[in-house]
């Protein structure tokens, strides 16, 4: 699958300030937790955040010095997947997207940990928000996560937060914190994708988004792939950010997820591969971390690894 058509999509009006507040090299990592599972089919990822803090996360990052400190952890009320009314889930997303813009504005790098991929629908419009000019974002994903309530077979939303993101879903979410997409198609590029529905292939189709799948990445190379990512998102962009659900991960490196998929990336050669390519985000998310399937901290370190490998240089 290759999607390269370029579509054109006005910005939104910045709502939470200037581009001079987003912090490209600023000297404190600043990690948000998302501890919610109810967007997912498994809600053992709620979990993630609060095992990563147990676990030592700041500190160990500390030892690849990154000077990083815990900020909120921001809870949702544990509910079965597709129970939750789309007041509750907007009123979580705001309270997370109150988080991290707090944590850019005080001049900040930002991390954001979940918890299940909708997340991502809090974190990128805190950002898009805060921003002047295009928002680049890099998708590291298994999944396209581009349904809508009327394609998603399960209902689940952290199928969708890429969709709604773009402009596609409830208006309660595609019109956070100001309305219309906090993407441009253009300026998005998703790698490792192995599992997906066609109604959301066909979407990210019609707009133009380009996904490199995980057959791509094999033939292709994981640093040809990721550099090419970068540069389609970093292309006239005011900020990149960098999005990862674990599960793009072979679960041989990464077990500590909800939903594997065999044959994924490899955790060593992604963590290279960010090291050397990775610009410096805007903001860095890490999603989808389940400890109660976890192997020997194996995830857990993987974690910490890939928020290393994007700052520490």
């Amino acid at each position: 699958m290759a999607l390269h058509i370029l579509g054109d999509r006005s910005d939104g009006e910045a709502l939470l300030g200037s581009t001079q507040a987003v912090p490209h090299a600023a000297t404190e990592l600043r990690v948000i937790g998302a501890a919610s599972g109810n967007g997912a089919a498994d809600p053992g990822c709620s979990l993630g955040p609060d095992a990563l803090r147990e676990y030592g996360l700041t500190n160990q990052l500390r030892d690849h010095g990154l000077k990083a400190v815990w900020g909120d952890i921001v809870r949702r009320p544990a509910l079965r997947a597709g129970t939750e009314s789309i007041k509750e889930i907007k009123a979580y997303c705001e309270e997370l997207a109150a988080a991290v813009g707090h944590a850019l504005h005080s001049g900040r790098r930002v991390a954001v940990i979940g918890g299940d991929h909708s997340c991502a629908i809090a974190s990128w419009s805190a950002i898009a928000s805060a921003l002047r000019g295009p928002l680049g974002l890099v998708w590291i994903d298994a999944h396209l996560d581009s349904h809508t309530p009327a394609t998603s077979p399960s209902g689940a939303l952290h199928g969708m937060p890429l969709a709604i993101l773009l402009g596609f879903g409830p208006p309660e979410l595609t019109d956070l914190l100001y309305p219309g997409a906090k993407l441009r198609p253009e300026n998005v590029c998703l790698v490792g994708v192995r599992s997906y529905e066609p109604e959301e292939a066909e979407l990210l189709h019609r707009l133009g988004v380009r996904v490199i799948t995980m057959d791509e990445v094999r033939a292709r190379g994981l640093m040809r792939s990721l550099g090419e990512a970068f540069a389609i998102a970093s292309r006239a962009a005011a900020a990149v950010g960098l999005s990862i659900d674990l599960d793009a991960l072979d679960p041989t490196d990464a077990p500590g997820v909800g939903t594997p998929a065999a044959n994924g990336l490899r955790g060593l050669d992604l963590v290279e591969s960010l090291r050397r390519l990775a610009p410096q985000p805007v903001l860095a998310e890490i999603a989808e971390f389940n400890p109660l399937h976890d192997r020997e901290d194996k995830t857990a370190r993987l974690v910490i690894d890939l928020l290393a490998a994007c700052w520490s240089r």
